[in-house]
C-alpha cells in the first residue's frame, strides 16, 4: 500500500535542522486550530520557532499579536483589504520590534507554503487550503494537515505529489488512526473505526430533525468550531469526510472503514486487526494533543494537552449510526467510490447548503438532502491521472451554483 500518512514511515523533509528548533510555517493562524497550533508553540519555544504565518484577514490584530509573539520574518493575508489595516496593527504594537515581511493576496498562502522550514501546518478551512498542500508537498516539507478539504477534493493531485509518511493528520480521529496503526502491519489491518461524537441529535429520528433551528445546530456538545464545521458535526457530514480522508490516508477500501457514535467523544478512533484485537486511542477532548504530535512527530511534546483521569469513574458508550437519520456517511461513501471530481461536488454543494441552512434558506434535512441531489446530476466525474486543480475548481464552481439554484427554489 502506498499510504499518504504512516506512522511506521518515517519521511524525511528536504529541510531539517536536528540542533534547533524545529521551524514551522502556520497556515490559518487565527482560527481554531491555529490558535491552538501557536499555543503549543509558545510553550515549546526550545522545540519549535514559527517563520511565517497565514490569515484570511478578519482578524488583523490578533494576526499581528501573532506575528509580534513569535517574531516571524513574513505575514500573509489573503483579503487586499486587510493590508492596511494589518500593517498598521502591526506598526503600533511592533515598540521597535522588526516587521515582518506582509504578502496579499489569494496566493499568499501558497507562497508562504513553500517557504524553506520543516514543516507546514495547513489549518485552512475549506477547499481554497488545496494549492497550498500542494506547494508544501511539492517543497519538500512535512504537511501537518488538518485543512482535510484539500485531500478530499484534490486526492488523485495529491496523491501524485506526496512522499510516504509525508502527511501527518492532525484531525483527532485520523492523529488516532495513526498513533493504532503502530501496533502492526498494513496486511494485519482488518477495518478502521472512526468515532463520531453524534452531535447535538444524536438520538433524534429524521422526521425529529426537520425542524432544527440554526441555534440548535451551532450548538456542539463537545468541540468548540467554526459554525460550517459545527453544522457539518450536526449533519453528520464531517464524519463522511472523514471517511473519504481515511481512505485516501490510509488506502483502506471503504467498506473496511465503519463509523460508530460515542458521545464521550473520548475514543477518536480505533483500528481492528485480522487476530480480533482492536487498538483505540484516548484521550479527552483537546486539539492541542493530536496537533501537537503531528508538530513534533515522530517525537511526541510532553504536557501538550491533559490525559484522562484514571482515578475518576467513568463510562464509554458506542451506538452504530443511524444511516436514515444520518445519510451523510453513506452518501460520502459513494462520492468517494466515484473518485474524480465527485467529492469537490460534495464538498462545496455542502458549504452553499451549509449557508442556506444557516439563512433559513434550507432546512436541516434539506442539507444533505440537496448536496444528494447535487452529486446525482453531476454524473461521471473527471477521474484518474487526468484530473486537474482545474477540473477541480470547475467542479466546485458549477456545484456551488447548482446548489443555490435548488436551495432558492
Amino acid at each position: 500500500m502506498n499510504s499518504l500518512a504512516h506512522p511506521q514511515s518515517r519521511f524525511t523533509p528536504v529541510v531539517r535542522d536536528p540542533q534547533g528548533p524545529r521551524e514551522l510555517v502556520i497556515l490559518g493562524s487565527t482560527g481554531s486550530i491555529g490558535t491552538q497550533a501557536i499555543d503549543v508553540v509558545l510553550r515549546n519555544p526550545d522545540r519549535f520557532r514559527v517563520v511565517a504565518l497565514s490569515a484570511a484577514g478578519g482578524r488583523v490584530e490578533l494576526l499581528a499579536e501573532q506575528a509580534l509573539a513569535l517574531g516571524v520574518h513574513t505575514v500573509a493575508v489573503a483579503d487586499p483589504a486587510a493590508e492596511p489595516p494589518l500593517r498598521a496593527a502591526l506598526a503600533a504594537k511592533a515598540a521597535g520590534a522588526p516587521l515582518p515581511q506582509v504578502l496579499v493576496g489569494p496566493d499568499a498562502a501558497t507562497e508562504l507554503a513553500a517557504l524553506e522550514c520543516h514543516s507546514v501546518l495547513n489549518g485552512i478551512t475549506g477547499s481554497i487550503g488545496l494549492a497550498p498542500t500542494l506547494a508544501a508537498l511539492r517543497a519538500g516539507r512535512v504537511l501537518v494537515l488538518a485543512n482535510k478539504e484539500s485531500l478530499i477534493v484534490g486526492g488523485p493531485l495529491v496523491k501524485a505529489v506526496a512522499g510516504p509518511g509525508q502527511i501527518v493528520p492532525v484531525d483527532s480521529e485520523h492523529a488516532a488512526l495513526f498513533q493504532a496503526l503502530s501496533g502492526g502491519t498494513r496486511a494485519e489491518v482488518r477495518k478502521l473505526v472512526v468515532t463520531a461524537s453524534g452531535g447535538p441529535f444524536r438520538n433524534r429520528t429524521r422526521e425529529q430533525l426537520a425542524g432544527v433551528t440554526p441555534a440548535e445546530a451551532l450548538a456542539h456538545p463537545t468541540w468548540a468550531m467554526g459554525p460550517v464545521v459545527t453544522i457539518n458535526s450536526a449533519t453528520l457530514v464531517n464524519k463522511g469526510l472523514e471517511v473519504i480522508e481515511a481512505h485516501l490516508l490510509y488506502d483502506v477500501p471503504f467498506d473496511r472503514i465503519e463509523v460508530v457514535v460515542h458521545p464521550q467523544s473520548v475514543v477518536h478512533s480505533m483500528v481492528e486487526f485480522t487476530d480480533g484485537s482492536t487498538l483505540a486511542q484516548a484521550s479527552p477532548p483537546d486539539m492541542r494533543m493530536p496537533i501537537a504530535l503531528g508538530l513534533g512527530w515522530p517525537d511526541r511534546v510532553p504536557d501538550a494537552a491533559p490525559g484522562c483521569d484514571w482515578t475518576k469513574a467513568a463510562t464509554w458508550e458506542f451506538f452504530p449510526l443511524d444511516d436514515v437519520a444520518f445519510p451523510a456517511v453513506e452518501l460520502a461513501r459513494e462520492v468517494g467510490t466515484l473518485g474524480g471530481t465527485a467529492p469537490a461536488v460534495f464538498n462545496a454543494a455542502n458549504e452553499e447548503c451549509v449557508d442556506a441552512f444557516l439563512k433559513g434558506a434550507l432546512p436541516f434535512t434539506g442539507i444533505v438532502d440537496t448536496v444528494a441531489k447535487v452529486v446525482a446530476e453531476h454524473g461521471t466525474p473527471a477521474a484518474g491521472t487526468s484530473l486537474t486543480v482545474e477540473d477541480v475548481l470547475q467542479a466546485e464552481h458549477w456545484a456551488r451554483a447548482r446548489a443555490r439554484e435548488l436551495a432558492a427554489g
